[in-house]
């Protein structure tokens, strides 16, 4: 049976830090060193456990600073954003992010405020989680969000209710593959994978990704921001967005949403995932960027009414 989990995936690039959107922020507190000897008898969890002062705003927060493993052996980094609701909303980075990205901690704010637990983390090579970081490599994100959501299940007595990705392919494929989650918000997603590589890599990416293995991409300065393997890029030229979304299950409800002057990810992409996926929700943004510059509270203000819709569908399915 699909848990009630959300998945949420964010975007490609980075948010200024200059935003419109504003949420009380949680005092900060002493870290101190816990381990959690969880129920479930899959795993358990080394975590490090912030408590959290009261907030007249919220009363009971424990924002819990979670290390769990992947398939590969690496420590990932999450925090957990604890406001006792049974359903957890996991929230995926985007490409070059991390779970510090502007949109993804003011929709953890903003969850809290509506007594919803999230849970958000970096993927392997990103932020605080071991490992280095690749160029494509979907297939592992995806391997990645398994082992966060296996873990999700035993902070507690929480239930997955939702995968959040800002950038959307790796919760859409995590649908299509592992068929146990019964929510997606997918937000600036690609649909062709074959778009946006010559941007990045330069037009004989081919060419010299296959004499050399590898592709160092550089700033202005000169320097080093990341590579791009071979092996990275081809599960990406392998990876049909068209044929995944097409094997996501009809109960499984996704939410796509993406800004209609995105820069990066043309908004006609996001009309192909409304065309081919079973159940799904197409959103708009008028005027946003690819990044939601200055549409970062409409962004979580349609993530949460999704949400908050699908929670309390559930809860009615379950009562009747």
């Amino acid at each position: 049976m699909a848990s009630n989990v959300f998945v949420y995936n964010s975007i490609e690039s980075l948010v200024p830090k200059s935003s419109n959107f504003s949420l009380p922020s949680l005092p900060i507190a002493q870290q101190v060193p816990v381990s959690v000897s969880s129920p479930c008898r899959r795993r358990r969890i080394s975590a490090l456990v912030t408590s959290m002062a009261q907030s007249t705003q919220n009363p009971v927060v424990l924002q819990n600073r979670v290390i769990i493993s992947n398939k590969h052996g690496e420590k990932l980094v999450g925090l957990l954003h604890d406001s006792g609701s049974k359903e957890i909303v996991v929230l995926c980075h985007g490409f070059q992010s991390s779970k510090d990205y502007t949109a993804m901690s003011n929709l953890a704010n903003a969850l809290e405020k509506e007594e919803i637990t999230a849970f958000r983390f970096d993927f392997a090579g990103n932020g605080e989680s071991e490992g280095t970081f690749a160029y494509g490599n979907y297939g592992r994100e995806a391997d990645d969000l398994r082992s966060a959501l296996i873990s999700s299940n035993c902070f507690s007595d929480y239930q997955p209710t939702c995968e959040w990705d800002a950038g959307g392919n790796v919760v859409l494929l995590y649908a299509s593959k592992f068929h146990d989650i019964r929510n997606v918000v997918n937000v600036s997603g690609r649909y062709d994978l074959m778009r946006g590589i010559e941007e990045r890599l330069g037009k004989d990416f081919l060419e010299r990704i296959k004499k050399e293995g590898f592709i160092d991409v550089k700033n202005q300065a000169g320097e080093v921001k990341y590579r791009a393997t071979e092996e990275a890029l081809m599960d990406r030229l392998n990876t049909d967005m068209h044929k995944a979304c097409q094997q996501i299950d009809q109960d499984c409800s996704v939410l796509t949403i993406h800004g209609s002057a995105d820069e990066i990810i043309p908004v006609e992409d996001a009309l192909e995932f409304a065309k081919i996926i079973p159940n799904h929700k197409l959103h708009i943004i008028e005027g946003a960027d690819h990044g939601y510059s200055s549409h970062q509270t409409e962004l979580a203000s349609v993530v949460l009414e999704f949400i908050k819709s699908r929670l309390q569908l559930h809860d009615k399915s379950s009562t009747s």
